[in-house]
């Protein structure tokens, strides 16, 4: 159990910095940069040489790298070469927002979720089940603007229930959001819950064609405690990894549903320091979000390590 975490750290440390080295080297080889960006029309001569030397552009590629990689590992994330801000308080406000985002929507999705799964699979083939699978299938083909644009024109423009976008500044209070959140929390309910939805039903049905439940029912097992009992917890258990891997989307920042919605979360933070060229800032990011992916699937992993003894067993042998 030890080396299996100790592996899977090293991996995530060599992962991360891959990533972070991957972002540095895509945003470099971009047209332009930062002093670009900031000066625009005034980006010529000796202010465009001023400008790289100060935020020290005029140094090679590798040197900077390495120069940030080394802050990083410091805890420090240096300067925005935009706003000339600290990048990690820009990363705290945006993070702030993410993180309420995300807890929103698996607060009310992954409940949904684990519900419509099982008792999609305990009824198959039924008109629960028809409905509520092709209403996931639906949720998972349509594009997540195409969703967003219908959810705002239905209840923003047509109903004028809630607000069809966030006017919230990243530091503004978290009551701010409200009711402006809850229409990106509606979008990526559906997106998340439909994929778990799927992977729970899955599992329900082949755990109760399982062998051990045809043994339990000729027994006489009454069939509510077959299915709290013995089925659930094991139909449950590929879906830990659906749900880490949701969970790390969410935190990750979802680009399109924080652009539409004008969401000041980690997605848009990204694109808009693409935009501007920020290098310093988009290295934080993929740091940051790399660093996600990794931790939560690494929770994932030990947490169906703890709940299914089967796979404990194995791997101790192998």
């Amino acid at each position: 159990m030890l080396r299996l975490v100790i592996n899977r750290l090293l991996l995530g440390v060599i992962t991360v910095a891959l990533a972070s080295a991957i972002i540095f080297g895509a945003v470099e080889a971009l047209p332009g940069d930062a002093c670009v960006a900031v000066l625009q029309r005034d980006a010529v001569g000796q202010r465009l040489e001023n400008c790289r030397r100060e935020l020290g552009l005029d140094r090679p590629a590798l040197t900077r790298y390495a120069s940030w990689a080394a802050g990083a590992l410091r805890g420090d994330l240096g300067v925005s070469a935009g706003s000339g801000k600290p990048i990690a308080t820009l990363l705290g406000e945006r993070l702030r927002n993410t993180l309420m985002l995300a807890g929103c929507t698996l607060a009310v999705g992954i409940p949904l979720a684990l519900l419509f799964g099982v008792l999609t699979g305990l009824r198959r083939d039924g008109a629960l089940d028809i409905v509520l699978s092709t209403g996931g299938i639906l949720a998972m083909t349509i594009p997540e603007f195409v969703s967003a644009t219908v959810l705002i024109f239905v209840f923003s423009i047509g109903l004028g229930w809630v607000p069809g976008i966030v006017l919230a500044a990243p530091g503004a209070p978290i009551g701010d959001f409200f009711p402006g959140i809850v229409l990106p929390v509606a979008v990526l309910t559906m997106v998340m819950t439909a994929h778990i939805l799927r992977t729970v039903r899955s599992s329900v049905i082949e755990v109760m064609a399982s062998d051990f439940v045809r043994m339990a029912t000729l027994k006489g097992v009454p069939r509510a405690r077959i299915i709290w009992r013995h089925a659930l917890p094991s139909a449950l258990l590929p879906a830990v990894n659906v749900i880490a891997l949701t969970i790390a989307w969410l935190l990750g920042g979802v680009v399109v549903v924080e652009k539409v919605f004008n969401y000041p979360g980690l997605g848009r933070f990204m694109i808009d320091s693409i935009t501007e060229r920020d290098l310093p800032v988009v290295q934080a990011l993929a740091l940051l979000v790399a660093s996600v992916y990794v931790g939560v699937n690494l929770a994932a992993d030990l947490l169906i390590l703890a709940l299914d003894p089967r796979l404990r067993t194995h791997r101790a042998r192998g």
